[in-house]
């Protein structure tokens, strides 16, 4: 009985959309723009933290690098800059390689240039290509692999030697379709490199791109890209994730000692774990997302008070037909359930289309950042009960308003 009478409600529901179809499209449009604004901005939102997570986990949550600066991302508020210590010389960096004895990898870099600009025979590269001094730990500490090719041997790290790894984009920009760059001399400014490996695509995180990056022994940067105060940073990566915590403070302790910082004072360097930054973001994105949820609810609470508008219109213009239902047997409670079903209905297809829209626009973030189709179940279920809000608090006044109509004054209204 109550399965019937639901689905003569629904019925009756979908006659009376169907007699005012324009009407009827344009409620369906506002609410379904509202739950694309709010469903769109929290999926793409979800895409961020899955890409910040992605390219920032490739280092390993084992991993933490030790620079002459401390970390601070700031939005909004007041600011203060972060410190910048005493540049790391190379020395500094090869004392704490030997000294650091804990079941790690340890790897020291520095940089050589941002701005190189790479060619191959008549191709050549935008200048805004960054070239690292490296050892051969350092793929292994900064989550980097192979493409094709090999890594840098001893020997070509210790004398400095002219061989480069580059990044897939550079492959990509210099060589043919099915050219292998392994074994090929290019030029790096005035000098020439063989190019002994090619690493795998990362993609773009956070605007920058691991696949612009051209890589060579760090004894060949001191000698042909030096300058004054040349500043290395240090990658730790620990054979178990769970003893990074100690690693990082017999690190601590040791470059202290090597930077010779007077006891009781800070340390005269930053240390970062791999996923620090990758975490701040995603803190900080909370603001976006409560200004998403702002924005999407706004735009549903104009979508309530037009969905209210529809109902009353409806109300007024069947008012007669109420009376007739009214005078055949129907109930108040029924004329208020036929009203509130109808309600509900019209929300709930603007719903549904507000969120397959709001899916589809926050997936176009996964494409652009690599990252895997997202179906946001969590926004999908809040987007229909807040339709069913919407519903219920726009259509109990217009419900309420049939449902007291007198059968005898209905059915002489004109």
């Amino acid at each position: 009985m109550i399965k019937n009478l639901i689905i003569e409600n629904i019925r009756i529901s979908l006659e009376s959309i169907r007699s005012h179809m324009v009407r009827a499209i344009l409620t369906v449009l506002i609410i379904a723009f509202g739950i694309m604004a709010l469903v769109g901005i929290l999926t793409a939102i979800d895409s961020i933290k899955n890409s910040l997570n992605e390219n920032f986990a490739m280092m390993g949550s084992n991993t933490f690098t030790i620079r002459n600066r401390e970390l601070k991302i700031q939005v909004g508020g007041k600011s203060s800059r972060p410190k910048n210590f005493r540049y790391i010389d190379y020395d500094e960096a090869m004392t704490f390689k030997e000294r650091f004895v804990f079941p790690a990898i340890v790897s020291a870099f520095t940089r050589g240039t941002g701005i190189a600009t790479l060619k191959y025979k008549s191709e050549k590269t935008n200048p805004n290509i960054q070239v690292l001094g490296v050892d051969n730990e350092y793929l292994a500490t900064a989550g980097m692999e192979m493409e094709n090719g090999r890594n840098f041997n001893h020997n070509e790290i210790y004398y400095g030697a002219h061989v480069a790894i580059i990044g897939n984009e550079i492959k990509t920009k210099l060589f043919e379709e099915k050219e292998d760059p392994v074994g090929k001399t290019i030029s790096i400014g005035s000098g020439k490199y063989l190019v002994v490996g090619v690493l795998k695509e990362k993609g773009s995180s956070v605007g920058f791109s691991g696949d612009r990056r051209c890589l060579v022994p760090v004894n060949n940067v001191r000698q042909y890209f030096s300058r004054p105060n040349m500043n290395f940073s240090i990658n730790v990566m620990t054979d178990n994730p769970e003893d990074i915590e100690s690693a990082i403070d017999e690190a601590t302790g040791i470059f202290r000692i090597i930077r010779e910082d007077p006891l009781g004072e800070v340390s005269s360097f930053g240390i970062t774990k791999s996923d620090t930054i990758a975490n701040m973001l995603i803190d900080l994105i909370k603001y976006v997302t409560l200004a998403a949820t702002i924005i999407g609810l706004i735009t549903l609470l104009g979508a309530a008070i037009g969905l209210m508008n529809i109902m009353l219109v409806s109300v007024t213009e069947r008012t007669r037909e109420i009376g007739v239902r009214k005078a055949t047997g129907a109930t108040s409670r029924t004329i208020r359930n036929q009203f509130l079903v109808e309600a509900i209905v019209i929300a709930q297809m603007g719903g549904i289309l507000g969120i397959i829209l709001g899916i589809a626009a926050g997936n176009i973030v996964s494409i652009i950042s690599g990252t895997a189709f997202i179906i946001p179940w969590m926004w999908i279920l809040l987007g229909i009960v807040l339709c069913l809000i919407v519903a219920l608090a726009s259509g109990i006044i217009p419900a309420t308003k049939a449902a007291k109509l007198d059968p005898i004054e209905s059915l002489r209204y004109e």
